[in-house]
């Protein structure tokens, strides 16, 4: 495995991480919203559904197990992806409040079924998971300079 396949699947994790935490705080700007984008209802929660990158052929992953070229390895190292970002199917809390614009004719109010606690842990995890990817990002980085000093010398 070379430095830069290190520093790519660094960088994924890297952009998986940053996208998680955008949706958390999308989640959290939202959290009183009584309608979605489109209108129809409360905003839903939404979650991140990360996955490893397609790892290649068949022909690829039979030559990486029968000691083939280092291709088919190199093929199988890819990191992650945002695989989807989709909506909580948990039902909106309600909440009677009749002074509410958004309320209902038995004056219930459907609020979104967000959990400040639940996000903020998210958060927590999404900023680590970053930390331990640049950490990871910046020791290849480091090997790769030790790699140029041993031939300069």
């Amino acid at each position: 495995m070379s430095t830069f396949t290190a520093m790519d699947i660094a960088a994924s994790g890297l952009a998986a991480q940053r996208t998680r935490m955008a949706v958390v705080a999308s989640n959290l700007a939202n959290i009183h919203s009584t309608r979605d984008p489109e209108g129809a209802g409360p905003y839903r929660r939404r979650e991140v559904v990360v996955e490893a990158q397609p790892i290649g052929s068949f022909g690829d992953l039979l030559s990486r197990e029968l000691g083939g070229p280092s291709d088919a390895l190199q093929a199988a190292l890819r990191g992650v992806e945002v695989a989807a970002i989709r909506a909580d199917e948990a039902a909106p809390l309600e909440v009677y409040d009749p002074g509410h614009p958004e309320a209902d004719e038995n004056g219930v109010v459907r609020l979104p079924n967000i959990s400040v606690m639940r996000e903020m842990a998210d958060m927590m995890a999404a900023s680590r998971m970053y930390e331990a990817n640049l950490a990871t990002l910046r020791a290849a980085r480091d090997m790769a300079q030790g790699a140029l000093e041993i031939g300069r010398s």
